[in-house]
């Protein structure tokens, strides 16, 4: 359940050089994240994937293996075994952290066993055109798991639990083809005309087998590991109708809250309204909108902060607004590359996590650091985070009004003793912005909390105050 102020770290980047141990490693991290104010975390994909001890998690193989079987060349995952999994999960809800699984149901790859079927060439782009006759391709689609042994699960997939692949074995082809007496799903992204499939073997939901399966599954994985809430994986090539249906069920028949956010990659916020009426409101969403903004202001010098929070999910519908900087595909080198410039990390975080709108989600290559490229943590992101703890709280009165330097206030409240904030932003000089905070701090002296500004600021009778900010950076002003 979303905490007043909580903050969720996404708890990995692509490229942790974990050695497998990384369940263990976050399980002493655990104390450390609560006592600094965050209160979810969303862990990676748990179960085993085509890529063994190297998968990050996102070429699904086996959803019930959760780094028990010898499958894919190891038994522990990339991140560590299943016990060693269920322990991490059961300290960090004993340190006051909730914990959401990441669930990837799109696809399955690295299958046990080939078979030849009748299938047609589509086009790549438009998926709804056929480009050839239909012919008979090999392909990689019976998953029968014989490292498991059928525990836990007697199903096995083949080819009709599909829809479509992008590979013939039989010739070493790459094209997208769509098995025979096949449609792709409703309720998807219409990108490519029709945006069902992404990678892989493609599920096809409109099989009530594969539903069941994956319903049984979910009932398995929450009764397994106990999880809080889910992060789900490419839901814009899932059709609404599945994941409106999942989450429902499950929350039904486990009496619990089960938070959960999905990821539907699109910069068009009308898009993301669209799937949250498709799903009734039952999941949230990534505001990918506003990573953007955050990232073309990172970028472009002339980019006027006034509309920062334009045509995004925060400001259109902040209730299902899951807010957030960067993330494992945004990084460098990944595939969705849009890395925000670090000399707008700190602005960024501050709109994210000192504002009253939205649910907060850190990443923690920014907390951390991406030592694969040479990446430091976001500097004073502790602090940044520590401030919306204790003083992010009261009435918010937004400055947006100038291209180049924007702020907001926030009141502060009698339950948390002396909370109350001012934010400013530039993108050019120095520069300062005339903003009300309140009559209660009066007299009082305001001091930068980032230590990028060294002035201070005195409080009017008014409850105003000119709040000043450096060329290109960020000030947080507190009282001291």
């Amino acid at each position: 359940m979303k905490q007043l102020n909580g903050i969720i770290m996404q708890c990995f980047e692509w490229y942790l050089d974990c050695k497998q141990n990384f369940w263990n490693e976050l399980k002493e991290k655990a104390p450390k994240l609560a006592e600094k104010g965050i209160t979810a975390v969303w862990l990676p994909p748990a179960y085993k994937g085509f890529g063994g001890a190297d998968e990050v998690g996102y070429a699904v193989y086996d959803v019930y293996d959760l780094g028990e079987f010898d499958q894919k060349g190891s038994v522990k995952t990339k991140y560590g075994s299943k016990d060693e999994y269920l322990e991490c999960i059961q300290v960090l809800k004993q340190n006051g952290i909730e914990v959401y699984a990441d669930i990837v149901l799109n696809h399955k790859m690295g299958a046990d066993v080939f078979q030849t079927i009748p299938a047609s060439k589509v086009d790549w782009e438009n998926h709804n055109n056929q480009i050839s006759q239909q012919e008979i391709v090999k392909v990689a689609t019976k998953f029968t798991f014989p490292g498991r042994k059928h525990k836990y699960s007697d199903f096995e997939w083949n080819w009709t639990h599909f829809d479509g692949i992008d590979y013939n074995d039989a010739t070493g082809e790459i094209a997208l083809f769509k098995f025979k007496d096949k449609e792709w799903g409703t309720e998807v992204d219409e990108e490519h005309g029709n945006y069902d499939y992404l990678m892989g073997a493609d599920l096809d939901f409109e099989n009530p087998e594969v539903v069941e399966e994956c319903t049984r599954w979910g009932e398995w994985y929450i009764d397994m590991t106990k999880v809080d809430g889910f992060r789900l994986d490419a839901v814009k090539h899932i059709p609404a109708y599945f994941y409106k249906g999942w989450i429902k069920h499950l929350r039904e028949k486990t009496k619990r809250t089960l938070f959960t956010v999905g990821e539907y990659w699109s910069a068009e916020v009308d898009k993301l309204h669209r799937y949250i009426t498709e799903t009734d409101g039952e999941i949230s969403l990534f505001d990918v909108a506003l990573h953007y903004n955050m990232y073309h202001a990172s970028k472009d010098e002339n980019y006027d902060l006034r509309n920062i929070l334009e045509k995004t999910l925060v400001k259109e519908n902040s209730s299902k607004a899951v807010t957030f900087v960067d993330n494992h595909d945004t990084q460098p080198g990944q595939s969705l590359e849009s890395f925000i410039d670090e000399w707008f990390k700190q602005a960024a975080y501050s709109i994210i996590l000192l504002r009253n709108e939205g649910y907060p989600c850190v990443f923690y290559g920014d907390y951390y650091g991406i030592p694969h490229d040479n990446i430091e943590r976001v500097k004073d992101i502790d602090t940044i985070i520590e401030l919306r703890q204790k003083k992010a709280y009261g009435e918010q009165h937004d400055y947006f009004d100038d291209q180049h330097y924007i702020g907001w206030t926030r009141q502060g409240d009698e339950e948390h003793i002396r909370s109350g904030l001012a934010v400013v932003i530039s993108n050019a000089g120095d520069g300062e912005k005339r903003m009300y905070i309140g009559e209660k701090f009066a007299g009082k002296k305001f001091i930068d909390a980032l230590d990028n500004h060294n002035e201070e600021v005195i409080i009017e009778e008014n409850g105003y105050a000119n709040f000043k900010v450096k060329g290109h950076s960020t000030s947080i002003w507190v009282e001291e």
